[in-house]
């Protein structure tokens, strides 16, 4: 009877297991500028749907390049060196159109003066720090002595005359800790738009081209379900601020100020700014200056 039941008891869990990977598995920015993106999600009930996983931008990035991913957030010069292997999702994105208020340099000393200064990057995007080396070296004509070091304002400027931040450190750097150092607080969102024109893109959401080939239907419903949740948080803008100030070091009305400046959209206008940045540092990052950005369903 058991040398009988095992074969249809294994079949039974195979299919289970299948199932189990059926679902996509999706990656999840574990920063507040993403909040809007998943907050609906839960909402919507669409995240039972997924396997998520949350990590930071580079190591999301990484996951989805080496096929640990299906879809998820992938910050723009990951995306731009690896776009042959993704596909790109339209009308949705993190990025600014102006000011971004969480990816700042904060420094010690005018701008202009930074060269051959020590400049901290205690980012793990690479994407911004590609963005503020570009602008302090083409608008500023700086070329700062550049190091890595952990995301610690107060820690950085005993050694650096400038750091680059991002995320939730610049932004408790940006409100809190700058001003009470004394330091200047320049946006790099604020600085791109007023030398270019254009918005800035910092991360893209994509699928991997080989799941997409697979599982076409469902990365659409995926792309579908993050656009319906962006939405529901931007109509209850003032309830998701509201909810993440009972967890973070920030007020209600300032979390509402962030995310609605903040720039969800991944349009023509958004894509010209994501070219303008791939012509200007496309041969020194590893990726060509025209690279195709290639958009699922177009």
């Amino acid at each position: 009877m058991d040398s009988h039941a095992a074969p249809a008891e294994h079949a039974e869990n195979a299919t289970a297991d299948h199932g189990r990977r059926s679902r996509p598995r999706v990656g999840h920015i574990q920063f507040l500028n993403c909040l809007p993106l998943y907050w609906g999600l839960a909402r919507t009930g669409t995240l039972l749907d997924l396997e998520l996983t949350k990590d930071t931008p580079e190591k999301l990035s990484e996951r989805l390049v080496a096929g640990d991913l299906d879809i998820g957030p992938i910050t723009l010069v990951e995306y731009l060196r690896n776009a042959g292997e993704l596909v790109a999702f339209p009308d949705i994105a993190v990025g600014c159109d102006g000011p971004v208020m969480s990816c700042v340099i904060v420094s010690q000393l005018p701008l202009e003066r930074l060269d051959g200064a020590r400049v901290a990057l205690g980012s793990t995007s690479r994407t911004s720090v590609r963005l503020a080396q570009l602008l302090l070296a083409e608008r500023y004509g700086v070329a700062p002595d550049y190091y890595s070091c952990p995301p610690d304002l107060g820690v950085m400027m005993q050694e650096a005359d400038a750091a680059v931040l991002i995320g939730d450190a610049a932004l408790r750097a940006s409100l809190h800790d700058a001003p009470r150092l004394g330091l200047r607080v320049h946006d790099l969102g604020r600085m791109w738009k007023d030398w270019t024109g254009l918005p800035f893109v910092f991360a893209v959401w994509a699928a991997r081209r080989d799941y997409l080939r697979r599982e076409p239907r469902v990365v659409r419903q995926v792309h579908e379900a993050f656009l319906a949740s962006r939405d529901l948080s931007l109509e209850e803008v003032a309830k998701v601020a509201e909810q993440a100030a009972r967890w973070e070091a920030f007020d209600a009305a300032v979390l509402e100020r962030y995310f609605t400046t903040l720039d969800f959209r991944f349009g023509p206008e958004q894509l010209a700014g994501v070219r303008e940045f791939a012509r200007r540092t496309g041969p020194t990052t590893g990726f060509p200056a025209d690279v195709a950005v290639e958009l699922l369903g177009v």
